[in-house]
Formats: structure tokens, sequence, C-alpha cells
């Protein structure tokens, strides 16, 4: 019921910023957390953060305190990862999540790139 596309990712300097897109369609979207997801090559799918339908945040990964925000706009179907202070342990492909509580995240995105350089 609900289809989820990222954009926004790409090639960065680190100490630069990204602001990720993920855009949603179905009536559904507006009832349902949405989560950030990452993983890099070799390693484990991280959780790095999640937002509730009022827009109440409720975790973020250690590594990204401080530097990055979760957001959305339901009008407009829309969630937002913004990425500051990036470093190349950022590099990952990126994905948004929606589902109706934590840890049932049902749908998902295809995943964006950020690479981060040095």
């Amino acid at each position: 019921q609900v289809l989820l596309v990222e954009s926004g990712g790409g090639l960065v300097q680190a100490g630069g910023s990204l602001r990720l897109s993920c855009a949603a369609t179905g009536p559904a979207f507006t009832t349902y957390r949405v989560g950030w997801f990452r993983q890099a090559p070799g390693k484990e799918r991280e959780f790095v953060g999640d937002i509730g339908r009022n827009g109440d945040t409720y975790y973020y990964l250690t590594s990204v305190k401080g530097r990055f925000t979760i957001s959305r706009e339901n009008a407009e179907n829309m969630a937002y990862l913004q990425m500051n202070s990036l470093t190349p342990e950022d590099t990952a492909v990126y994905r948004c999540a929606a589902g109706p509580h934590r840890n049932s995240w049902d749908y998902w995105g295809q995943g964006t790139q950020v690479t981060v350089s040095s």
C-alpha cells in the first residue's frame, strides 16, 4: 500500500552535507513510522533512526547523533534525512522504510548511495 523512493544521494567531500528524501505514495503513509537505514559493503545493516507519525524522533545511531536529523512533512508525503559533517564512515546505501510501529518495517525504498570522500 506504500511505495517509497529515496533520492538525494551522491558523492560528497568529508565535512559536507546531504539531504536525503523519501517520497511516499499511499494513503497510509501519514499513519506510519518512518525509519532510515544504511548498509556499507561487507557490513551489517544499521538502523540510523526513525520518526513517528507526529514527528517525534526516538532513536539515532550513536555515530550520527548531533549530525543527522530525521524529519517528515506528512502533507507532502515526504520524509527526510539531513546529514551534516559527513565522514567517510558514513558511506553506505541509505534506505527509508515505513511501518505501523517500531521494528515492523513493511515497506522499503530501493536505496540511494551516499559516498563520502576524504
